[in-house]
């Protein structure tokens, strides 16, 4: 307490590049099941509120057309990893071409997971080409679809090249270490592995050269009894944190979930589409929730930059200036002021207990 914590600055660095938020967009697929705005309309907002846009293989939108809605925004480029090389490739050159800067590499889905909330609900939105756009939009995977298919086209045939796209890029068959010397051929930018829960695999990650990691269990999506991504973040950090960047997700609702984050030593932290189911009433649920995703489902591309200004600091509340830039006190800025932290760096293990609360512990009745 007594800190001059009155105004705060949330700039952080990474990979080269300041950002004015240590908060970025997690690549979230589909986006068009929530909004007709989709992944366009939130990369458009993105570069309006100056945080990263990350978007996803699985996405409705293409490479390029994302790219042209986030304009001079910084956006990355998050791969599910295809088998076929040549496939690959064309991927990371559109990447390249269109402006993404860093590129995500996710582990830990190679293959879908048994997921029995989808299996309920027949939710396979990729079997109708939603969610396809990056495949059916890819010339080498068009060139090979038509030379295959008596010169069909995609659209000509839809569940027959969502079988073929989804076949590549979840193929059931896992990469390995030494793929990724064709990654390192093909994109000369900062390169992240996404899903990583071992110290073990944190330490691969720096020996094979790559630039950054993610700390992540997929939101819990994968694999039923994932240890949860925050359980294991002190120790990837201790392990690897002065090696490369080190980056957080899955579970982040709010600003104070994003500080214990940044204490526990992550350098950023990818908000996606975390529920939270305790929160009541219709806006109740959206600002209890927090991610942006519901946002999107709500009001569109203002809806979810709405919910992301809730978190970063730029909704309703007290105005000050910092570098002709008005911020609005809120969330992750204004719980950093009454916590007693006034920069990204002052971002601490000091300033986190872990508290063992009676159900946490096993009863040895």
């Amino acid at each position: 307490m007594l800190r001059p914590t009155t105004h705060r600055d949330l700039r952080v660095e990474l990979f080269g590049q300041t950002f004015e938020s240590p908060l970025l967009i997690a690549p979230v697929g589909v986006q068009t099941i929530f909004h007709p705005d989709k992944e366009t309309g939130v990369a458009e907002i993105a570069r309006e509120i100056g945080v990263p846009y990350i978007l996803s293989t699985a996405a409705s939108s293409s490479i390029e057309e994302v790219a042209e809605a986030n304009g001079d925004g910084a956006r990355w480029f998050q791969l599910y990893w295809p088998q076929d090389n040549e496939i690959t490739k064309s991927l990371l050159r559109r990447a390249k071409t269109n402006g993404y800067k860093v590129l995500i590499i996710t582990l830990d889905t190679w293959a879908l997971a048994w997921r029995p909330a989808d299996l309920d609900n027949a939710y396979i939105p990729f079997a109708s080409g939603i969610g396809d756009q990056t495949g059916f939009s890819d010339p080498v995977f068009r060139s090979k679809f038509a030379s295959k298919h008596d010169n069909k086209t995609p659209e000509d045939d839809v569940f027959l090249a969502s079988r073929e796209w989804e076949a590549d890029v979840f193929s059931g068959a896992a990469h390995t270490w030494e793929d990724l010397e064709l990654i390192k051929a093909e994109w000369d930018g900062p390169i992240v592995l996404k899903g990583i829960q071992h110290v073990e695999d944190a330490r691969k990650a720096v020996e094979v050269g790559m630039q950054g990691i993610v700390v992540s269990n997929h939101g819990g999506r994968q694999l039923d009894g994932a240890i949860g991504s925050l359980e294991v973040l002190p120790e990837i950090v201790e392990a690897v944190g002065d090696k490369l960047t080190v980056l957080f997700d899955s579970g982040v609702r709010t600003g104070v979930d994003v500080i214990k984050a940044l204490c526990l030593g992550a350098k950023g932290v990818l908000i996606g589409r975390f529920v939270n189911p305790t929160s009541g009433g219709f806006w109740g649920k959206l600002m209890g929730c927090r991610p942006w995703v519901y946002g999107l489902g709500i009001a569109g591309k203002f809806g979810a930059r709405d919910v992301l200004r809730g978190i970063l600091a730029v909704s309703v509340g007290l105005v000050y200036i910092h570098e002709t830039k008005a911020y609005y006190d809120q969330d992750l800025d204004q719980s950093m002021g009454l916590a007693g932290i006034k920069t990204i760096a002052d971002c601490n293990p000091s300033m986190v207990r872990r508290v063992q609360y009676g159900g946490d512990t096993i009863s040895s009745h």
